[in-house]
């Protein structure tokens, strides 16, 4: 027994209302440099919704992750190492640019530049690639809220498997429809199929912390891990010729602040902490041969933090005490192993996620108060999570690889929670049946409430650092990448910049706020020089214009303060 600490993450969905702050927030700290114009290392999906890349669930197509060869031993779906070496030089499977987007701006001069006319000036949309103009035909949530799925709702993947088995189950008439929002970063797997598939060893996990990294000196731009990565979470940047991940915000992680996403969550959805694993055990744990026992054997990995044994063993391992302590503590471990409510993305490509999730609810409680029911009434509740308006079917095809007995008892847990602890808000006694209908106790139903409803900072981020006191010392430092070649993902190696094209006109906005940043004189001779733009205006130096000229009645007026009366000299060497 070999045990090993993971950080992990536990989104509950039910909280998820699809702001999108997380993917903003993550796309200002880590992709806002040029090559990453189309990269979300967070982004937030419409389910149903074909997700992005497009359709990147459907490995038919982009063999990612790992499938069981004859001897029932792990193989990447993509090929092995012959495979891999014909492929090197030829471009991978993988998704292009237009299953992505074309990223793009807005010619926002020509609003402020044009001319006068009779006609008013347009800001037409601007390719950041190419720095043409383009059309804008797609996006990385085009299906936002649900929009255009009655034409396109059909592509989704997981749409069509449950379609296979029952025709009329998922409709999208208006009556019938139901969406949530399915927030996606890296998994951080225990099994990454993308670390094997990197011929050059630059994607490594760490030891501490189980974070997947791309090591920028060692990548050559093979695109073989964004081939074998089925989240299709790994980008590859056209301008430093380097893949790109998200990095779990380490830098933030490791002084015990949450990652950016979790910390500017709307929704106060996200939980973070660590779990003990036994590193000997996962190969045999992901080559299971059916793929509804996936789950099962991912949890059979997470070891009991409480037990005598596996402390010891991570004792020996040298895991630090602060790291055993929080291992007890961790929101993760509670809601995936002791609660089993929290369930991982797509446990049938064998890569054992890291990332899980706690399936939505609410609808069902929608749909009874609109048929004039109680919403959370036990009997209701548990009656109709059958009937769910999203169905359990497809819930099951994104967590369970198909078992929807699993999700039902899920759903279950969650009704059982709300109708437990709604009768104790009234000022009602506690109906302990309600808690044993679903294999829980009274106290078990109080935890879970607690961690899910009204938890603190505290609870719902417990991260072990080395250096806590530094942590918002560190803060800014640790993500922040405003310009090219700075901390963490950014540096240009052999293949980047000498090696690839102009930079795009579209970019001028960002290249005029980092040569203010960056040059000697801030108030100097730049693009943004002659005006004043307080959406560029960085607050470095006072610009031209930005204050109005003194006057000489305005200096005569001022009252200058008193000197020393005998001559001495002052400290700037003027004689007084």
């Amino acid at each position: 027994m070999r045990i090993m600490a993971q950080t992990a993450m536990v989104m509950a969905l039910d909280k998820c209302i699809g702001c999108h702050t997380c993917s903003v927030t993550c796309k200002q700290a880590w992709t806002n440099r040029a090559g990453t114009e189309y990269v979300w290392f967070n982004n937030v999906e419409t389910r149903p919704g074909q997700g992005y890349p497009r359709r990147y669930e459907d490995q038919e197509r982009w063999r990612g992750g790992w499938e069981l060869n004859r001897r029932g031993n792990l193989k990447l779906k993509s090929g092995g190492r012959l495979a891999k070496m014909f492929g090197l030089f030829a471009s991978p499977v993988q998704p292009q640019l237009d299953d992505y987007y074309e990223p793009w701006t807005y010619d926002y001069q020509n609003l402020i530049n044009a001319p006068a006319g009779d006609d008013f000036p347009v800001a037409r949309p601007k390719s950041l690639i190419t720095g043409k103009d383009t059309k804008i035909t797609w996006s990385a949530n085009w299906d936002d809220n649900l929009g255009g799925t009655t034409q396109r709702g059909h592509l989704d993947p997981m749409v069509e498997k449950v379609r296979r088995e029952s025709e009329d189950k998922v409709q999208f008439e208006f009556e019938q429809t139901f969406m949530f929002y399915l927030p996606r970063i890296c998994e951080h797997c225990l099994n990454p199929s993308c670390m094997a598939s990197c011929p050059s060893g630059a994607i490594y996990k760490r030891a501490e912390d189980g974070i997947v990294l791309v090591d920028q000196d060692r990548c050559r731009g093979w695109r073989q891990c964004v081939t074998g990565c089925p989240y299709k979470k790994i980008y590859y940047n056209h301008r430093s010729g380097k893949a790109e991940k998200c990095t779990f915000c380490y830098p933030r992680v490791e002084v015990g602040i949450p990652t950016v996403c979790a910390e500017t969550c709307v929704g106060r959805l996200r939980y973070i902490g660590i779990f003990l694993y036994d590193a000997d055990r996962v190969t045999a744990a992901a080559s299971v041969p059916d793929e509804q026992d996936l789950y099962e054997a991912q949890l059979d990995l997470m070891m009991d933090p409480h037990d005598p044994e596996v402390i010891a063993a991570a004792r020996a391992e040298g895991i630090p005490e602060d790291w055993l302590e929080a291992a007890r503590r961790s929101p993760v471990y509670k809601l995936a192993k002791e609660m089993r409510v929290a369930l991982p993305l797509h446990p049938e490509y064998r890569t054992m996620p890291m990332v899980w999730y706690v399936p939505p609810l609410s609808p069902v409680v929608d749909l009874l108060k609109d048929q004039g029911h109680d919403g959370e009434d036990a009997d209701n509740l548990f009656g109709a999570i059958e009937s769910l308006r999203i169905p359990v079917e497809y819930l099951a095809e994104l967590f369970t690889a198909g078992d929807t007995q699993l999700v039902t008892g899920v759903l279950r847990k969650l009704a059982a929670m709300r109708s437990y602890m709604r009768d104790i808000t009234l000022g009602g006694e506690a109906d302990e049946s309600i808690a044993a209908a679903v294999g829980m106790t009274g106290a078990q139903m109080r935890q879970m409430y607690r961690l899910m409803a009204i938890a603190k900072y505290e609870e719902r981020y417990v991260i072990p650092s080395a250096h806590v006191e530094d942590a918002h010392n560190l803060e800014e430092l640790g993500c922040s990448l405003d310009v090219d070649g700075g901390p963490g993902m950014g540096q240009l190696g052999g293949l980047g910049e000498a090696s690839g094209r102009p930079v795009p006109v579209a970019q001028e906005n960002f290249l005029a706020l980092q040569a203010r940043q960056t040059a000697d004189d801030p108030t100097g001779n730049t693009q943004l020089a002659g005006r004043v733009n307080l959406l560029n205006w960085d607050g470095n130096g006072s610009p031209e214009g930005l204050f109005p000229e003194r006057t000489a009645r305005d200096v005569g007026q001022r009252q200058e303060p008193p000197g020393p009366a005998d001559g001495t000299r002052t400290r700037s060497g003027e004689t007084a």
